[in-house]
């Protein structure tokens, strides 16, 4: 790997951006909380992988999506950029927004009826993955990860270390949402986690529009 130290600070800010992301409920979060509460926590579990590995199909498209687009045309990164710092300017808004409201989480049981743990996995998949944003997302957080001329092994690197958080952190959900109390507890802290969220986005969206390479 050449020079790691030249590329870390921008995985790391990937890595970020990923976890404070999923700390913001989402259809795919609520869903793993829904059903780890009105079902059972192993269903919740299952649900939990079907979404960690909708996440890292994401990551893996998005990765040789814009390796491929780079490769060709250098100059698309600046373009890259400004999609992603403006995307994520956009949830720092939308971060802001849900901390002056006062509507709390609202996690449900899945329509459909109840289903096998390998159903669960598949309907937390489809969920991921046909959820628009979460494309818009992964292309801003690789961006940040990104640079100008950057090897294949970053890009490998923000792949796997987000699969592996996105495991770790949907199991965790999906295990502590198993008690209703949990749903009180992260309601009360839900609107300085918020804001937390548009703080950081408005600093990452910046750091991106007014990057140089």
């Amino acid at each position: 790997m050449q020079d790691i130290s030249l590329y870390l600070p921008g995985i790391l800010l990937a890595y970020s951006a990923f976890l404070l992301a999923i700390a913001s409920p989402g259809p795919n979060i609520l869903a793993v909380i829904g059903t780890s509460m009105s079902v059972n926590r192993a269903s919740g579990m299952s649900l939990a992988m079907g979404v960690a590995t909708g996440s890292f199909t994401w990551a893996l498209l998005t990765v040789f999506g814009l390796s491929a687009v780079l490769a060709t045309y250098a100059s698309a990164l600046l373009f890259i950029k400004i999609f992603g710092g403006l995307y994520l300017l956009w949830l720092a808004y939308k971060s802001f927004k849900s901390a002056a409201s006062s509507h709390d989480i609202e996690a449900k049981e899945l329509a459909g009826g109840r289903r096998t743990p390998f159903g669960y996995f598949q309907r937390g998949y489809i969920i991921q993955m046909t959820n628009p944003k979460a494309a818009l997302a992964w292309i801003a957080i690789i961006s940040l990860g990104l640079q100008e001329g950057a090897p294949l092994w970053v890009g490998a690197m923000i792949v796997l270390g987000t699969f592996a958080l996105s495991i770790i952190i949907h199991l965790l959900y999906a295990v502590a949402f198993s008690t209703p109390i949990m749903v009180r507890v992260y309601g009360k802290a839900r609107r300085v986690i918020q804001g937390v969220l548009g703080a950081f986005f408005a600093l990452a969206g910046l750091r991106l529009l007014t990057s140089r390479s």
